[in-house]
């Protein structure tokens, strides 16, 4: 072996990593029997057995259930069944219904696909969302919850990481590191912690609070609109490869739309209390675009313009 004999290892001693310990007698040292799962036990394969007129017939279906932290990836099997059946296009919009009741467990709604909608009365704990994949998800607080959910974290940290599609409405604050690796997902949010949007490449995310610091870090693509009410949010963003800027009339229709869309999933006070003096806090709020995005995004729109202006061109001559 020249590896051996190569310069590279000289001095270089692998004997207490390569050391095999005396072991009794019939005790293994390699892996030789399979992990048992429990999969059979999973939320997910009890809700199968009531969701098939959704999956298989796309009927409407809406379900509830209780839940806790031991559901983990809650949804991901049920998302696994609809994508073998209907592919990437999934299920009509709200085809399956599914709403919980208490705390649930990591990766709630993760690869969540296209028809599926899931949401908590409850929270929910890190990577909610992970990898969402068209399905749409909410949480909002207890009816009886005597706090307010714009002031207290209701989901856990790496919310949506790496969604490529799909809706999220949450009805209080995320951890740390929200829509991180985002392509595509649209959500709303009323707060997040450090590291906001970071290396998001598309999607749009509507912040309705205060962020923590080194937001947008690493954001190439995408969109975010801030709710600075303070003033104090430029002094917490990354600005190596954004932007802010003022909302033009597109953002303020968009984003109108998704603040009243996220009081109606959550009953938001704090959505509620923004639409109800809308021409006063839509000045509030502040844009964050990727340079690089806006520049492509001019090129594209550029593109299209000389297209049309080239099919019309053609159109004419044809005529003439």
């Amino acid at each position: 072996n020249r590896a051996i004999t190569h310069y590279k290892a000289q001095g270089i001693d692998l004997s207490k990593i390569l050391y095999q310990p005396e072991t009794p007698p019939g005790k293994p040292v390699y892996n030789t029997t399979t992990q048992e799962h429990h999969l059979e036990h999973v939320l997910d394969f009890e809700i199968l057995g009531k969701a098939h007129p959704a999956i298989y017939r796309k009927e409407k279906v809406w379900l509830e259930y209780p839940i806790s932290n031991i559901n983990r990836t809650t949804g991901t099997i049920i998302s696994n069944e609809v994508a073998k059946l209907h592919g990437e296009n999934g299920l009509p919009e709200d085809t399956l219904q599914l709403n919980f009741k208490g705390s649930a467990g990591q990766s709630f709604g993760a690869f969540a696909a296209r028809g599926l909608t899931m949401s908590i009365e409850g929270n929910s704990n890190d990577y909610f969302g992970k990898g969402l994949s068209g399905g749409k998800l909410i949480v909002r607080v207890p009816e009886k919850a005597d706090f307010s959910p714009e002031d207290n974290v209701i989901i856990g940290n790496v919310a949506l990481y790496g969604a490529t599609s799909g809706e999220a409405y949450i009805n209080g604050v995320a951890g740390e590191r929200f829509l991180v690796r985002n392509s595509g997902a649209k959500a709303v949010v009323e707060g997040v912690g450090d590291h906001g949007c970071e290396y998001m490449t598309g999607g749009r995310a509507v912040i309705l609070g205060s962020t923590g610091r080194n937001f947008a870090a690493g954001m190439s693509g995408g969109i975010a609109y801030v709710w600075d009410a303070d003033g104090s949010f430029k002094n917490l963003v990354n600005m190596e490869m954004v932007e802010l800027e003022p909302l033009d009339g597109q953002d303020v229709e968009y984003l109108k739309g998704r603040i009243e869309k996220h009081a109606a999933y959550t009953g938001s006070t704090r959505a509620a209390a923004i639409l109800a003096a809308w021409d006063t806090e839509q000045a509030r709020f502040v844009k964050v675009m990727p340079v690089d995005y806006k520049r492509a995004l001019a090129e594209l729109r550029k593109l299209a313009e000389q297209e049309q202006a080239e099919a019309k061109q053609a159109e004419q001559t044809v005529q003439g």
